[in-house]
């Protein structure tokens, strides 16, 4: 079992509040970590996925009133969307009892109907955490290789060889596609999904570009918009946001579209280990994407994540607004010996970072000249979890 840095701030939030949610994608590791959790204080688990469990549920108030003194946590609450209001009620009474804390866990898939839902009823009652998949503070910075190969996902990361963490990789591709996304209420066909997936992986860090895309679909642009959103929802893609200030230059306007597992990226496009993936074109964004993702995971509270583009060529992979107001701007190169360009060299001079840092694949650390510090993934990212 590999500890979560995740598991202090849960245990911090449900000493604090009436109701948590933990949100991540599935196979991430939620229900794993919700049952750790519970073996540690009198608990209830409850599976919404089973109808017998639904069933327990279907006087809510009655049935959750014998296990007040419990922590109940609910995996796949989006399953039972209407319980939110019962749990208001339940929370209400509790706290007038003098049971203000810890009362439920709710776990999670989807993200944006679960915020709008549990935000709608239970606003004041409940505080939000996401999981992401394993990353290199967790793992240890002697697997980042492995990372970045398979993925985050616990069981694509932990199988025994490649061969098998492709197999699990590729069967939860196609349990999305067939059978989840269909329980989200989504009726879109699969193999379509597929495709819209794959050209995504094609492009992995590229520019959002919904006309290119709705052509290669052939279907029109609402419809690229709508699967974008649902793939974003389900927390499997990431929309980066251009950085945005008053600098009197002329910016780039539109996000940078990344899948965040990196793993999921190498199984859509047929990549099975290393020397696949060297061997392509996409090597180069798909290291991009797994450094950016994992940073953006270990940042703290109340971090902001950009991208930096004008129309001139001044570019920076990464920017990151710290809340203690300082930036750090961040380039990413998959080289030994990696040099900046002079996009990046003028891209600081607009925004005038707090650091300048290369991510490289090596271990060593050290300056390249103008303030600007090459470095492996693991040690920036200890840094920036603790800043």
């Amino acid at each position: 079992m590999i500890a979560r840095r995740i598991v202090p701030q849960l245990r911090y939030l449900l000493d604090r509040s009436p109701a948590v949610a933990l949100l991540g994608p599935r196979q991430v590791g939620k229900t794993t970590l919700a049952l750790e959790i519970g073996a540690t204080r009198s608990s209830l688990y409850l599976d919404l996925e089973s109808a017998s469990d639904r069933a327990r549920l279907a006087e809510p108030e009655l049935y959750l009133a014998s296990h007040s003194d419990a922590l109940v946590i609910l995996d796949e609450v989006h399953r039972m969307p209407n319980i939110f209001q019962d749990l208001r009620g339940i929370i209400d009474r509790g706290r007038r009892m003098g049971r203000g804390a810890g009362r439920f866990l709710l776990l999670g898939s989807a993200s944006i109907d679960l915020l709008r839902q549990a935000g709608e009823s239970l606003a004041g009652r409940i505080a939000f955490l996401e999981l992401a998949p394993l990353d290199v503070l967790e793992t240890g910075a002697d697997w980042t290789e492995r990372l970045w190969v398979r993925g985050g996902f616990p069981d694509s990361v932990l199988a025994a060889n490649d061969a098998d963490s492709s197999r699990w990789r590729l069967d939860f591709i196609c349990t999305y596609l067939e059978r989840d996304i269909q329980q989200y209420g989504y009726r879109i066909a699969a193999e379509t999904l597929r495709r819209f997936w794959t050209m995504l992986a094609h492009q992995q860090g590229g520019l959002s570009n919904a006309a290119g895309l709705a052509k290669g679909l052939g279907v029109d642009g609402k419809t690229v918009a709508h699967y974008l959103d649902l793939l974003v929802d389900l927390m499997l893609v990431r929309r980066l946001p251009p950085w945005h200030t008053n600098l009197g230059k002329r910016l780039v306007k539109s996000p940078k579209i990344y899948i965040r597992d990196s793993g999921l990226v190498h199984t859509l496009l047929g990549l099975r280990d290393q020397e696949a993936i060297l061997g392509h074109p996409v090597a180069g964004s798909s290291w991009e994407g797994f450094v950016i993702e994992t940073l953006i995971t270990v940042a703290p509270a109340g971090t902001a994540a950009s991208f930096y583009r004008s129309a001139a060529g001044a570019e920076i992979d990464l920017v990151l607004a710290l809340p203690n107001n300082r930036i750090w701007a961040i380039e990413v190169k998959r080289s030994l010996a990696p040099k900046v360009e002079r996009g990046f060299h003028s891209a600081c001079l607009d925004i005038d970072p707090a650091r300048k840092l290369v991510i490289y694949p090596g271990a060593d650390r050290f300056p390249i000249g103008n303030g600007i510090e090459v470095a492996s993934l693991a040690s920036i990212a200890g840094e920036l979890a603790a800043a």
